[in-house]
């Protein structure tokens, strides 16, 4: 069974407050080196961003923001998106059972994610064509949770994003994901009611942990 650990970072749990972006990124491209030489067990951090937009390697210049905001360019897969306060952001650190099975560790983090919104009364599904979590009902479809991975020395980094109860009105400055046919929710808009990433954690930690168990090493 692997061993996955996020107290092994006490950012990675830390609920003083967000953490920026850059600075998260890089303790992940630490912690993934040290998985990768063997050096650290699978490790899963869990936390918040201040307001940020981030661009994954697909990202057109029409999807970037008009007005001059500050975009972070990284290396994860996907095209760009919007993290910030009332969004509980996940980053998977693992080695890989199926050493280039990047859909399956996709597709059950997907799992987990609905899983864990299932908990909360919110029947979210995953949509084949499109990578995340989506509510597809006739409301329109529309995202409430992305995933953007990258694969290096068969370990991931980055991983998801769950909108629990952020200002959607972030997304307004992006075409969300490079997807501009669909919208962006939150559990908090789709309960009607206020719902804190607190409540959240301990949730999406048990289910997400499920997942890694089924496909790392």
């Amino acid at each position: 069974m692997p061993v996955l650990t996020p107290h092994d970072s006490p950012i990675a749990l830390s609920r003083s407050g967000p953490i920026d972006y850059e600075k998260a990124w890089q303790i992940q491209r630490n912690v993934h080196a040290e998985v990768a030489d063997g050096l650290r067990p699978n490790t899963l951090m869990l936390l918040e961003h201040p307001s940020v937009y981030t661009a994954g390697r697909r990202t057109l210049d029409h999807e970037r923001p008009n007005d001059g905001t500050p975009v972070v360019d990284v290396d994860r897969g996907g095209k760009i998106t919007w993290h910030g306060p009332g969004q509980l952001v996940g980053y998977p650190i693992v080695r890989l059972i199926k050493r280039h099975d990047v859909v399956g560790f996709v597709r059950e983090i997907e799992t987990a994610l609905i899983a864990a919104c299932a908990e909360f009364g919110i029947t979210a599904e995953r949509y084949c064509e499109r990578s995340g979590v989506w509510m597809r009902d006739e409301l329109g479809d529309r995202k409430i949770a992305a995933i953007g991975i990258r694969f290096a020395k068969g370990v991931t980094m980055h991983g998801f994003a769950l909108n629990v109860n952020p200002d959607l009105s972030a997304y307004d400055r992006i075409v969300p994901c490079g997807i501009a046919d669909a919208g962006v929710t939150s559990m908090e808009r789709e309960l009607g009611r206020s719902i804190t990433v607190d409540e959240v954690i301990p949730v999406v930690e048990r289910h997400i942990y499920e997942a890694l168990a089924r496909v790392s090493a």
